[in-house]
This record gives structure tokens, sequence and C-alpha cells, in this order.
């Protein structure tokens, strides 16, 4: 830019002097570039697991046969090399199959907008994990909140005009308090995260725990979520719906630096579920050194129950 007579003039480029308008136009599109994986580093708190699933070994093997047929979305990093934004599978994919280089766009993107695209990108996904949604929500809407999509961005009961979770809602095909449930979760610990988790996972052996409970659970102080956790493993059981909202107004009702004592939480785990069957407890800390560590509790269940029939034999032929 240069000045004369007071005014100001803008004087092309070099760039701009020494090239074609095409050439101009053909500079600023997006192309695909081959970029070695160890070059991009992943998306900052990535909420999304990459799991070594049978899902991940079928995406490997084909990798192997075909190569990575989708382009990889990065962008690059200030001090040099990447960050992968949407690609985090076909990258591993592409470290197992022993590719030295994966097709990429490089599009320059802030912060947010990289968030938007990460979350929006993963949610296509056939299996989302509740802990993965709760995360993923959590980090787009506060990259809404900071573009001005919204001013208020409490869990305000009240709907407004410029509702961001509303809108973010409609994008992921859920309600908007659904998601300020599944938001909610990332106030509960990992290990009770986890149980949420398992109600789609479903691991043997493993406890699993309702969305709604899990809400409720995750207004208890972290030391009392710790507790009940301890206790969920012992008693191997999960609250219901009923008990939890009971464990959370207990836990509000408790004064600054209060805490549920165990007893309270043992005392609300022990009352009867609507439909329940009646069942007959042994804490797990009174059998857990007649089985190997780890052992399933559906496992020694099942192995007590045999003993209990084997010993009512017994006890037959003595009579006999």
């Amino acid at each position: 830019m240069a000045e004369n007579n007071g005014y100001s003039l803008n004087l092309p480029s070099l760039d701009e002097l020494f090239s074609t308008q095409a050439e101009r136009e053909d500079a600023r599109l997006e192309k695909v570039v081959l970029l070695p994986p160890e070059e991009i580093s992943d998306f900052p708190n990535h909420p999304f697991q990459v799991r070594m699933d049978d899902a991940m070994e079928e995406m490997a093997q084909s990798v192997r046969e075909n190569g990575v047929l989708v382009p990889a979305l990065v962008r690059p990093k200030e001090y040099g090399g990447y960050e992968m934004v949407s690609g985090h599978r076909r990258k591993r994919a592409a470290e197992l199959a022993d590719l030295h280089e994966i097709p990429c766009i490089v599009r320059n993107l802030t912060d947010d907008q990289a968030i938007i695209i990460m979350v929006d990108s993963n949610l296509q996904r056939e299996q989302i994990l509740p802990s993965e949604k709760a995360f993923a929500y959590k980090m787009k809407l506060d990259a809404m909140k900071r573009q001005g999509q919204r001013t208020d961005l409490t869990l305000s009961p009240v709907a407004t005009k410029l509702d961001s979770a509303a809108q973010l809602g409609r994008q992921s095909g859920e309600s908007r308090d659904q998601v300020f449930r599944y938001i909610r979760l990332t106030n509960l610990i990992p290990d009770l995260l986890s149980l949420v988790d398992n109600s789609i996972l479903k691991e043997p052996g493993k406890p699993q725990m309702a969305l709604r409970p899990a809400v409720e659970l995750s207004y208890l102080r972290k030391e009392e979520q710790l507790d009940l956790f301890d206790l969920i493993e012992e008693m191997d059981a999960t609250p219901s719906h009923a008990q939890a909202l009971k464990l959370r107004r207990l836990s509000e009702g408790k004064g600054p630096g209060q805490r549920l004592a165990r007893d309270a939480i043992v005392s609300v785990m022990q009352e009867e579920k609507p439909n329940q069957v009646e069942q007959f407890k042994i804490p797990k800390s009174k059998i857990a050194k007649f089985f190997p560590a780890g052992t399933p509790a559906k496992k020694m269940e099942e192995t007590i129950v045999k003993a209990l029939e084997l010993y009512r034999r017994r006890q037959r032929d003595r009579e006999r």
C-alpha cells in the first residue's frame, strides 16, 4: 500500500503481478496431499476413543489392500507439523497397515471451527459411547458459545431463540434436554462413567448403569461418588433411577464440607427396587478370597451355586 496526495493506493503483490488469474485461483483451492502419520498429532482432548476392536482390524485390513480411500482433514500447527481434525481411526488403521503416508486435506481452521468439524464428523459413527457424546457435546457447545451463537449457556429449562443446545440437539438427532443430560455425565468420576459406557459395550461380568440414574449421580460430590463405586463393586448392584434421585437429594441436603456417610449410601442401595425379584446378597469382600483376582461376579455366582448343589447332594447321601 502506498500514499499519493493523501490517498491510499492498493498496489498488487509480486505474486499477483507475475501470475495469471487461473494460477491464483488454483493456489487457493484445497488439495489432497500425502503426509506421514507421525507428522500428524491427535486433536487435543479428543473425546472419541480409537478402540482396538474387530472393526479396527477390518479397517486396517481394508487399508492394507486398498489404501486410505477417504482423505483425512488436518490443520497446520503453528510450529510445524499438523493436527488431526477428522480421521483418527483412518490414521491408526494406516499405522497398523504400515503405510508411510496417508492422503490429507490441509485446511486453516480456528480452534472453534476445528472443534465443531471434529465433533460433527465423529457423530456419524455407528456406535458412540455415552462418555464420548458427553465430552463431545460439551466441547461443541462451548465452541458455539465462543463463536457468539448464544450469549446464555446455562442449564436453564427455558429455551431461547438463540438456544445453541437446541440447535446442537437438532443437528445430532437429540432433544435439548437429552444434550444437557449427556453433558452432565462429564461430572462423573471415570469409574462411574465407565458403567454407563458398559450399557452399550455390554462387557461380560461388568456392571452397567443407565443414563438417567447416572445423570442424578453426577450431582454427588466426588468423594461420595468414590464411595458409591466401591459399594457398587462390593454389593454387585447399581442404583435404580429412584435410588439415584434419593442419593442426590440426601447429598444436596448436606452442608458445606459435609458428605454422605457410606452407611447412608448402603441403606439406599439396599432398598427394594420396583419389580425387583427378591435376592440374597453376600458382600463381595467375604467371598473374594476364594476366587482368583479379577473373577467376574457372574462366574462367582455360578461357582457358588454349583458348590451348594454338591453340598446338598452329599448331605442327602449321608442321610441315606
